[in-house]
């Protein structure tokens, strides 16, 4: 089966773990019984949130969410149900180099879910630890060669973190480290993972400043006669405007075909409901107003550009 995924593709993404856990809710890991079951909880929030734009008008194989096992059983085996785009984690959270989260049994967890995509999230940046980049590229080669031949698709989440060289080369600026140098250390990220025989559907990609770093983008994941491979942009936790920007500066490229926005869409409207601020209701309202916004923002700047 020839990588690729051409179809409008809108995530909701919310299998957060370690972090959600931490930030939310200021739990350390082991959790009890009960916070196991608040974080559930918060979790079906946020699918409540999905339902309720979905029920809006949105296409339902456009339409999807990205959850973990750990907190979201339930919920992708409702959303798969109903016909929604299912993404599964399947990296340990937490970690900076690439583990499975169920070791070599992660094509058994794969299977019970039987998800759209399998999504890996994997830090690389090329000028770091050789050694580790070698250790992480041989693990998802394994799990690009399973896929391809038990005819799943595999959606590839890549960040750049930037090493302390080249955060010194910027003066310490984040802000001129993703537009001067990340831009090309994800290209070389990708042409390596390639080349190490590492082949997604899709990459979800660190949200781009400018369109020309969009369009290499799309040429490095589309080279080599992957002409079908498609690129959605993540949300980085970033505030509104800054995911407006990047989704709009992307929507207007060929390859580009969505997004997987998360925590700007979910944090504050949970957090807000766990502090008793506002009502389930509202709570849901909101994450599914949000999530909404980001298809129409999506779409208009896609459609201006056509």
């Amino acid at each position: 089966m020839q990588p690729g995924y051409e179809q409008a593709l809108y995530l909701l993404p919310f299998d957060h773990r370690n972090s959600y856990v931490k930030s939310m809710f200021h739990y350390t890991p082991p959790l009890t019984a009960a916070q196991q079951a608040q974080v559930e909880d918060s979790k079906n929030l946020i699918y409540e949130g999905f339902l309720h734009a979905a029920a809006g008008g949105l296409a339902k194989e456009h339409a999807g969410i990205l959850v973990d096992e750990e907190f979201g059983t339930p919920i992708l085996r409702d959303a798969r149900k109903r016909g929604y785009v299912v993404a599964l984690s399947v990296e340990r959270s937490g970690s900076d180099e690439f583990h499975f989260e169920y070791g070599d049994d992660y094509a058994d967890h794969i299977e019970e879910f039987d998800p759209a995509f399998a999504k890996v999230l994997v830090r690389y940046n090329p000028e770091d630890d050789d050694a580790m980049n070698r250790r992480q590229a041989a693990r998802l080669r394994n799990l690009s060669e399973y896929c391809r031949g038990a005819n799943r698709r595999l959606m590839f989440e890549l960040l750049v973190p930037a090493t302390d060289a080249q955060m010194a080369s910027v003066g310490g600026d984040k802000d001129a480290y993703d537009l001067r140098l990340r831009p090309d250390l994800m290209i070389e990220a990708m042409r390596a993972l390639q080349d190490a025989g590492v082949d997604p559907d899709v990459w979800k990609i660190e949200g781009l400043d400018r369109r020309e770093d969009c369009e290499r983008v799309v040429q490095q994941a589309r080279r080599g006669g992957r002409d079908r491979v498609g690129c959605i942009v993540l949300g980085r936790g970033a505030d509104d405007a800054k995911v407006r920007m990047w989704l709009e500066t992307a929507a207007s490229v060929p390859g580009f075909i969505g997004f997987a926005v998360g925590r700007t869409s979910f944090f504050s409207a949970v957090a807000d409901y766990e502090a008793k601020k506002i009502s389930r209701e509202e709570a849901a309202r909101r994450i599914g107003t949000q999530y909404a916004q980001w298809v129409d923002i999506f779409e208009r700047a896609r459609d201006s550009a056509a």
